[in-house]
């Protein structure tokens, strides 16, 4: 099937910046995937963060992070990522990396197919 790993999570202070990486694999796994970054805070549901078609052209941010949080992805390597700048305490969440078939952009939960087991991302004040 298709696997997604994520990594690059951890503690920092506010202001500052992680690299979250997802590795994608598995028999069914095509670059012609699109891909997503989601997150989910205790006690609220996931939302979307951000959102890349499959050549890597067409990018969709949520609103919170838009001019600060930058997706990309290597297709050679498999690989998506997310540069997460000015980071604030409301950033800290768990983090998901997402797959879907659709090569476009897409910001909706549900139209992932493919979901990876998360990265915590703590911000401190």
């Amino acid at each position: 099937q298709v696997r997604l790993v994520e990594s690059g999570g951890g503690l920092v202070q506010a202001g500052g910046s992680l690299r979250l990486s997802c590795a994608a694999s598995g028999r069914t796994f095509s670059i012609y995937y699109a891909m997503g970054w989601f997150r989910q805070a205790p006690g609220k549901e996931r939302e979307f963060v951000a959102a890349l078609n499959w050549a890597g052209s067409r990018t969709n941010y949520a609103d919170s992070v838009k001019g600060r949080f930058t997706i990309s992805r290597e297709n050679a390597k498999k690989m998506v990522y997310l540069q997460m700048n000015s980071l604030k305490p409301e950033d800290t969440a768990v983090y998901y990396c997402a797959a879907t078939p659709k090569g476009v952009e897409v910001l909706v939960r549900n139209e992932y197919d493919y979901w990876g087991q998360g990265t915590q991302v703590t911000v401190s004040s």
